[in-house]
């Protein structure tokens, strides 16, 4: 687990633009499965990976159209949303940060951490919003 402190800022950056946090395996499954489209972020202290893909799922969320729910959990903190969320992202192995679109609880797009490594934040957004605009 990390301190508190050092992740504030980073859950912050989704929360301000309407990201709900989920902490538990409960809330997870509840969002995930539900009906409509769902978009999770597994967030990232990962200097590397995150920072960019933390810009790249803000802005694919202030696209005209995005998912009916925006949701993230935060890998290294709680332990129990992290996996559920990475159980229902199966056959994907576990990846963070990672980003995956749910359609009716069914995973209909997923972007692993090699995916987002070396890529910056806009080919990042651009992918998610090719998604959003074909699931959602």
């Amino acid at each position: 687990m990390y301190p508190e402190y050092l992740v504030a800022p980073m859950r912050e950056e989704l929360t301000k633009v309407g990201f709900e946090e989920l902490k538990d395996a409960q809330s997870v499954e509840q969002a995930i499965k539900s009906e409509g489209t769902v978009f999770i972020m597994v967030n990232s202290v990962c200097g590397c990976a995150a920072a960019n893909a933390r810009p790249a799922a803000r802005a694919a969320a202030a696209n005209e159209k995005h998912p009916d729910r925006l949701v993230t959990v935060f890998a290294g903190m709680e332990t129990e949303a992290v996996n559920a969320a990475r159980n229902l992202m199966l056959p994907y192995p576990p990846s963070s940060p990672s980003m995956a679109l749910f359609k009716d609880g069914k995973l209909v797009h997923i972007i692993e951490r090699h995916q987002i490594e070396g890529r910056p934040a806009q080919m990042i957004a651009d992918n998610l919003i090719g998604a959003f605009e074909q699931y959602c």
